[in-house]
């Protein structure tokens, strides 16, 4: 059965009883702008012909997706809504999407923006008529997160076509700290367009104001960002419900890690895909205890790390029984000097285990070839993290005229 069908056979299997919009509200006072966006009556989007990019973080306090009420109001023209990676229902796993469908709930006309360029967006935006594109998926804060990518293309997109753009912001779920190199521009690619550093600590809503002035070829007809509401420390939990923004996103704890073991895509090493905790949990065929001995050894703030073994139902080394780490967050935590420390010494401690994937994506991922080259040749942690400190200063001197919460 096709993905299409899939979510057609879904949708006729729901019981008529849960179609009425649930009432209950979940959060502590932060509103997002998809919130505020309704509350207001959703006047923002009244008498415009709308496009929707967005996938199932795209959800009211209420568990509603914005989609859905939209619809339901009777009075918004949705003409058409935009999946990115994984799909607007969220069906697919990585590097996949939904592809074009009508959507069994709404009977709306769903467009895969996944690997679309400007011009076959900007095409689509015109075959359906936007006027006004909306922008509302939750990002994780991490420059190798696929969807500020798709929100970059589609300002493009945007921009050929005349189209307004609205981003219905969301809280950065680990927070306002910047760590990590800058991309190189010459290493560009779907997990990196733009010379932004590895963790940001940015909401999509102040990056789509910085990308609008110093990015694109010149600022957008209209840029619009409904904010945040209630959030202004941006240390602090929101209590808003957790929605996986991806499959292999399942906590909260995930995208802690993630912005630093994300960077294991790019080794031989599994990642943690095809387990319950894909990115806290890293390993491989001929790693042992000895590797969670070295890292707490290496007296890391804010983490704790745990023996362990484990079978991949899927991804590298599937079926393999594969031996490795979990990682235990205890305070303040820096994921990517954590993560090159679990490099270098995986690299010494399994010379014969640990290597980069032969098509060198790890470049990609980090922003050049500097993390590479700079682990093969034995560097020590301080010295790989010290390299990049200048684009860290460098980036929160860029990014200050376009934050929205302080």
């Amino acid at each position: 059965m096709s993905r299409r069908n899939v979510l057609a056979a879904a949708a006729l299997s729901v019981p008529a009883a849960c179609a009425a919009a649930p009432t209950d509200q979940l959060g502590t006072g932060v509103r997002t702008g998809a919130d505020v966006l309704a509350a207001r009556d959703w006047q923002d989007v009244r008498g415009h012909r709308i496009g929707v990019l967005t996938n199932p973080t795209g959800v009211l306090t209420s568990l509603q997706h914005v989609v859905d009420a939209m619809h339901a109001d009777g009075g918004i023209d949705i003409v058409a809504v935009y999946g990115p990676e994984h799909g607007f229902r969220g069906t697919s796993q990585a590097g996949g999407s939904e592809g074009d469908y009508r959507d069994p709930r709404t009977g709306l006309p769903v467009y895969d923006a996944y690997g679309a360029d400007a011009a076959k967006l900007a095409q689509l935006f015109r075959k359906a008529g936007v006027e006004q594109l909306v922008f509302d998926i939750a990002d994780v804060g991490a420059r190798f997160y696929t969807y500020v990518w798709t929100m970059y293309t589609a300002m493009l997109a945007a921009r050929q076509a005349g189209v307004a753009f609205l981003v219905l912001d969301r809280p950065n779920p680990i927070g306002g700290a910047v760590a990590g190199p800058r991309l190189d521009p010459r290493f560009a690619s779907g997990v990196g367009m733009l010379p932004i550093v590895q963790q940001h600590g940015m909401t999509v809503g102040e990056l789509a104001r910085l990308f609008d002035r110093e990015y694109l070829p010149s600022p957008l007809p209209k840029l619009d960002v409904v904010r945040v509401e209630g959030w202004r420390d941006r240390t602090t939990a929101t209590g808003l419900p957790w929605v996986p923004p991806s499959p292999n996103m399942p906590t909260a704890d995930t995208a802690a890690v993630y912005p630093g073991t994300g960077l294991f895509e790019g080794t031989l090493l599994s990642e943690g895909r095809g387990t319950t905790r894909p990115f806290e949990t890293i390993g491989a065929p001929g790693i042992d205890w000895r590797w969670a001995e070295d890292l707490d050894a290496a007296g890391l703030d804010g983490v704790r790390f745990r023996e362990t073994y484990f079978v991949p139902t899927f991804g590298k080394h599937a079926q393999q029984t594969c031996g490795g780490v979990q990682i235990y967050r205890t305070g303040r935590f820096d994921a990517i000097r954590t993560a090159v420390a679990m490099l270098v010494t995986a690299r010494r401690r399994y010379p014969a285990v640990f290597g980069w994937r032969p098509d060198h994506v790890i470049d990609e991922l980090s922003g050049s070839d500097r993390l590479r080259t700079m682990v093969d040749a034995g560097a020590d942690v301080a010295e790989i993290t010290d390299a990049w400190q200048a684009d860290v200063a460098d980036f929160r001197r860029q990014r200050e005229p376009y934050l929205l919460y302080r």
